[in-house]
């Protein structure tokens, strides 16, 4: 007798049938960052350069390049210096203009026969050239856009294949540090002929609801079979935590659609993909999906894409605000450059992700991506971790701020850019706005800018299209109406006339930039001035500023001053403060020299003022000091003035200045208190020295004619009447030892992970000596490497690689590495003479 399957039963022979096939891998997506072999050339002056010339027929497969340096991506050439005075330091004082070569030999293999060849290059600066096997294969100037070019024509299967990249940042201008080479990740990937076109899958969420959602996915499809197919389409939705393999069960699945596309030919299909009870991505739980994708042809798979999603709603208000699933969010972002401090341009994941952890610490919630589209894997962190983002393509478009920047590109590539960023992340839910422009020369053009938002809205019509506007025209001369987000970069008083301007009553605004306040950490020079920075520079050859957090450049404000403008029009979005973290260029107010400068100009006058103030003829900053955070990542005065505004319900209180003063015993040395409290008793050596509330308007506490004391300060904040928080700045004794304290105990083997160490120079009693800048010498033991130190001195040209370093007012940083495929632990030792040394233990998790 015949056993009869029940229907349930054959229902999941099939599902698991279906899963094996869909589980098949008809796409492969491999990194290909391994061993390539460099080099550079730049002029013959300078000291990094093998060769003052560069030769022709680099790209020909019978070239030798054996003598090459081989490396591994993300690279950046410049970030090893050595630093120069005779460089812009408006781009750090780094030699990042130049020609570099990238040579790569591999194999593809004969059982690749019928497939497709591509590789998608995320990042390369800049105006990168491609060949392969001594054929040219096509470019893309724009160093920040991510590309994929069509390697298939050109490769031998079963033997031997050479790829050839020239990069020539001798053409590109910028305002701060671009870096060099191909700084961020590099991919092969493999397809059939009938595939998903590059980010050719964009999921939007129409529906959200408790208990129902409705992804609509758009899928575009290309053929280059040399007859039509018959094509079936299939999404399937799945939890981003759930591993998968023949047998998962998807969340929800689309019916599966069918067209017929023809030989080497497009077609896009559209599918609903209706989810029950879907979980919100959302700021303080950012839950996640994954979206895959199938094509088939008859029982053939053909194509298999994966991409991750969230289900979330925004809305921007004229009078109200954002909105993120129906609650109002106050946008409490900050800009940030593309470079990671001592590591350079060269994208990290784990140093990107320590950023984020120290910007959320903080209170802040979003990230603008200032002034270019950002790596791939921030926008992953983003999603991953709960933060907004506004994405930005250009910081010009036909008007130059330099000679050489995107305006030469603008006419032949704004369009392929801008899609390609908008293509490329419009899968991510933590992007609420798009940013055509920075303080764009052509604000006085409606027209353009109503021509690139025309652009994004083709690709993406569920996000705003915002631009950073510093023009007083921009918003009453019609510019402002071709945005659906206005942004205000700086100058306040545009506020009032934005508001009160008729056509602006149903247009959203937000800070698109503010503040720009700078300091140096744990700097403090007296007297105490607060305002425009022309009347608050030391002097006497010191080129640091006061960390009392009350200087800033005549176009911008403090954050008091912004808060308060704020606070009189709450229907502001919020705001992006330059910015999180320093960066490498922009010294502001210590920037530029006189070099290529026509005499008795403005600007010619403005550095040469600031010189002789100086007593120099060269300026050393080569690093900015807008950070709210210094380029090491240790916190500055001014982070615990944020988080106390963005976090108040976090108990907090923060003294400032350090109590190490000798020189001005008897003295007048204000002191100020950040403090998520409403009111606050300063104590000295545990004498009152009165109680302080804050008043309307008002985001720290002043003591402004406290006499110094060596010894203990004190305060008590309270809330509500009660005690809230306190904080203690004690007179510290000499440097007498070492500590340090790693952010994590345990590292992947992977040899991109990275360990961040912090080692703080104290006195006897442990206590760090904040005006301490004594020589520290790294060195490790076991298998793993550092890779860069740093101290967050803006002045500081010790090379980022090297082993010994000054710390900077008691702190330094070193960068650890474990070897690929490394067992066992590091031991990370800090020495300095005279001082107690010491060591880290770190565990590499295999």
């Amino acid at each position: 007798m015949k056993k009869i399957l029940s229907v349930s039963t054959i229902a999941v022979i099939l599902l698991t049938l279906f899963n094996g096939i869909l589980f098949s891998q008809p796409r492969v997506r491999e990194s290909f960052n391994e061993n390539w072999k460099f080099i550079k050339y730049f002029n013959a002056s300078d000291e990094n350069t093998t060769f003052d010339k560069e030769p022709a027929g680099l790209q020909a497969p019978s070239f030798d390049d054996s003598m090459w340096r081989t490396l591994e991506l993300p690279h950046d050439w410049a970030i090893e210096g050595p630093f120069s005075d005779t460089l812009e330091n408006n781009t750090g004082l780094l030699p990042w203009k130049g020609i570099g070569w990238y040579r790569k030999h591999f194999t593809i293999p004969v059982s690749d026969a019928g497939k497709r060849i591509y590789i998608d290059i995320d990042g390369a600066m800049a105006y990168a050239q491609v060949w392969l096997n001594g054929r040219f294969v096509g470019d893309w100037p724009y160093g920040y856009t991510s590309f994929r070019l069509d390697l298939t024509p050109y490769v031998i299967r079963g033997k031997e294949n050479i790829i050839a990249i020239r990069l020539d940042t001798k053409k590109w201008d910028s305002r701060w540090y671009p870096g060099a080479g191909l700084y961020r990740n590099v991919w092969l990937v493999k397809t059939s002929d009938l595939h998903i076109l590059y980010n050719g899958v964009f999921c939007t969420t129409p529906e959200v609801k408790n208990d129902r959602g409705i992804v609509s996915v758009k899928a575009e499809i290309e053929s280059h079979l040399n007859e039509p197919a018959l094509v079936t389409v299939r999404a399937q939705v799945f939890k981003l935590d759930e591993k998968l393999e023949p047998g998962t069960a998807p969340v929800a699945e689309s019916v599966p659609a069918t067209a017929v596309i023809p030989g080497y030919g497009n077609h896009n299909f559209r599918l609903d993909v209706p989810v029950i009870h879907p979980a919100l991505w959302d700021i303080e739980d950012p839950e996640l999906y994954r979206m895959v994708v199938s094509v088939s042809q008859g029982n053939t798979l053909t194509d298999r894409y994966e991409v991750n999603f969230g289900f979330r709603t925004i809305l921007f208000t004229p009078r109200d605000g954002f909105f993120l699933n129906g609650r109002r969010v106050e946008i409490k972002g900050v800009c940030n450059h593309h470079d990671l401090g001592a590591l350079g341009a060269a994208f990290n994941i784990r140093a990107a992700e320590r950023q984020l952890e120290i910007l959320r610490e903080m209170g802040c919630n979003a990230i603008r991506t200032s002034h270019n589209p950002p790596a791939p894997e921030l926008l992953d962190l983003c999603d991953r971790m709960g933060f907004l983002v506004q994405d930005e393509a250009f910081d010009a478009w036909k008007t130059p701020k330099k000679r050489n920047d995107y305006n030469k590109l603008f006419y032949a590539w704004h369009e392929e850019d801008l899609r390609a960023m908008v293509r490329r992340d419009r899968n991510h839910p933590s992007v609420i706005i798009w940013s055509i422009g920075n303080e764009v020369g052509d604000q006085n053009n409606p027209a353009l800018s109503e021509s690139l938002r025309t652009i994004v809205k083709s690709e993406d019509n569920t996000r705003p299209v915002t631009a950073g506007c510093d023009r007083d025209e921009s918003g009453t001369n019609g510019f402002q109406l071709t945005l659906d987000l206005f942004g205000i970069n700086y100058r306040l008083y545009r506020y009032d006339a934005f508001f009160v301007h008729k056509e602006n009553i149903n247009l959203p605004f937000h800070s698109s930039e503010s503040a720009s306040t700078v300091s140096s950490r744990g700097e403090y020079f007296f007297p105490v001035v607060e305002g425009n920075l022309d009347n608050n520079l030391p002097g006497k050859g010191i080129f640091h500023i006061s960390s009392y957090d009350l200087a800033y450049p005549a176009w911008a404000s403090s954050p008091d001053q912004q808060w308060a403008m704020q606070d009189k029009y709450p229907a502001v979005v919020g705001e992006f403060v330059w910015t999180g973290f320093d960066y490498l260029g922009e010294p502001t107010p210590y920037y530029g020299d006189l070099t290529g400068l026509t005499p008795n100009t403005r600007r010619y006058e403005q550095i040469l003022k600031m010189l002789e103030s100086q007593g120099v003829k060269e300026v050393p900053s080569r690093s900015s000091y807008f950070g709210i955070l210094d380029l090491a990542g240790f916190k500055k005065d001014r982070f615990y003035l944020y988080q106390s505004k963005w976090r108040p319900e976090l108990p907090m209180a923060h003294i400032l200045p350090h109590w190490n003063w000798p020189e001005r015993k008897g003295q007048v040395t204000p002191v100020h208190v950040y403090t998520s409290g409403d009111e606050a008793e300063l104590f000295l050596n545990g004498k009152s020295l009165g109680k302080k509330s804050k008043g309307v308007s008002q985001y720290r506490l002043r003591w402004d004619d406290v006499v110094y004391q060596p010894g203990e300060l004190k305060v008590v904040a309270y809330r509500n009447g009660k005690v809230w928080a306190e904080d203690i700045k004690k007179t510290t004794g000499k440097a007498a030892g070492l500590s340090a304290s790693a952010d994590r105990n345990e590292i992947n083997s992977d040899g991109k992970d990275l360990v961040f160490i912090t080692v703080r120079v104290e006195d006897k009693n442990g206590l760090t000596v904040p005006r301490s800048n004594n020589q520290l010498n790294f060195s490790i033991e076991g298998p793993g490497k550092i890779i860069a130190t740093d101290n967050g001195d803006p002045t500081n040209h010790e090379s980022f690689q090297a082993k010994s370093r000054k710390a900077f007012n008691g702190l330094c940083l070193a960068v650890v590495a474990a070897e690929k495929g490394a067992k066992g632990k590091i031991t990370v030792k800090c020495e300095s003479k005279g001082l107690k040394s010491t060591v880290t233990e770190i565990s590499i998790d295999e």
